[in-house]
């Protein structure tokens, strides 16, 4: 591939149905990740029995009123604790990304709960050391944290130290480190788009710029285009976790093949703009081959997002073509949980997720619609 990616030789087997590595080397077989099913239904007590008291007390303080970058503050909250049990984080993490703005922190006034007063109510809710995780978290400068991280900082046995603007000491020990990494790369990866690479634009060495003057950028949501900017960013802010120590007890994330790949700038730009052309018909689609082209090339700069994938399984089912249709939908599938998020989030990941499954379905029984009104029609049953 053309520079999309890095990856040193790395000897760890990882199970094919929870890895989600690269989209390539997916078997068309894969299995839902074990938590899909339920997140999908919003069944939380599946993934955690605990976790639906601790969405009622999350969200009895209006998280779902809050606007957020994407959507509302509830709709983030939730989305990031997706990715994360994808991630097969443990509970302590997940509990983290659910909770990890709600003291405030240096980028949103978010305060959810007075950190005076109530941290004994998310100590007993959450247990001691998630709810130290979580005040930790909304505390520490973060902007710092993920310069650090890109910088090579904190990899090591003795974590990492960082000073605060009002010149506060803060330590990390090495499961910290690994764990506040997850979590900024979840959060971060759930609520960025166009809008963000605007307003947030050089992130995490962003520079203050006059409202007033850019006004044309601030307007939101702006075109929700897929970010052009953030996974290369996200994809060095990872790596460095599979150099880490082996005991810190936080799983590698299985997104940039279990964080040992790195995607370029060049190569995430020349995607993003590559799939807009197609999906929002601005190149002239006179022919198949043409956007066939385009969603290749786009695979090819960036192999790590389902979207591409699954407009070329489309693609390949309305040419009656069902093998590459079956490959391109099982691999759009395995990238969207890879994730938990929708690299395109004009979408939701729900629905990506169920038009995968409704693409992956129909190339597996080597049918597809022949109008376009009995698109309207599809389903998925099993």
């Amino acid at each position: 591939m053309k520079g999309a990616m890095t990856a040193p030789p790395h000897a760890d087997t990882i199970e094919p149905c929870l890895s989600f590595t690269h989209p390539q080397a997916m078997s068309t077989t894969t299995e839902l990740h074990p938590h899909a099913r339920a997140l999908l239904a919003d069944h939380y007590a599946a993934v955690d029995p605990d976790l639906p008291v601790l969405l009622d007390l999350l969200f009895a303080r209006s998280a779902g009123e809050d606007w957020h970058k994407a959507g509302t503050f509830k709709h983030h909250l939730l989305g990031v604790y997706r990715t994360l049990a994808l991630w097969n984080q443990p509970r302590e993490v997940r509990l983290l990304g659910l909770f990890h703005s709600v003291y405030g922190n240096e980028y949103v006034d978010l305060t959810l709960f007075d950190r005076e007063r109530e941290r004994n109510t998310l100590r007993e809710a959450l247990g001691e050391e998630a709810e130290e995780w979580v005040s930790l978290f909304c505390a520490m400068p973060r902007t710092k944290f993920v310069q650090a991280i890109l910088q090579g900082q904190g990899a090591g046995a003795d974590g990492l130290t960082l000073e605060g603007a009002d010149g506060q000491t803060y330590t990390f020990t090495p499961r910290q480190v690994a764990a506040f990494t997850v979590v900024s790369a979840a959060d971060i990866g759930e609520q960025w788009h166009s809008w963000q690479d605007e307003i947030f634009a050089g992130y995490p060495q962003q520079q203050r710029r006059d409202l007033k003057t850019n006004w044309a950028s601030s307007l939101w949501p702006g075109p929700l285009k897929p970010p052009s900017n953030i996974l290369s960013m996200l994809s060095h802010l990872l790596a460095p976790l599979s150099r880490m120590p082996q005991d810190t007890g936080i799983p590698i994330p299985p997104a940039f093949d279990a964080c040992r790949a790195t995607l370029s700038p060049r190569d995430e730009a020349a995607a993003s703009a590559l799939y807009w052309q197609v999906i929002t018909r601005m190149h002239p689609l006179t022919e198949m081959d043409s956007a066939r082209h385009m969603l290749e090339a786009a695979v090819e700069h960036n192999p790590w997002v389902g979207e591409p994938r699954l407009l070329l399984a489309q693609l390949a089912l309305t040419a009656g073509d069902f093998d590459a249709a079956e490959r391109h939908a099982a691999a759009g599938l395995a990238a969207l949980q890879a994730w938990g998020t929708a690299w395109d989030k004009r979408i939701e990941w729900a629905g990506w997720m169920a038009w995968a499954r409704i693409e992956l379905q129909n190339a597996r029984a080597r049918k597809w619609p022949e109008n376009l009104g009995a698109l309207n029609g599809l389903g998925l049953v099993e």
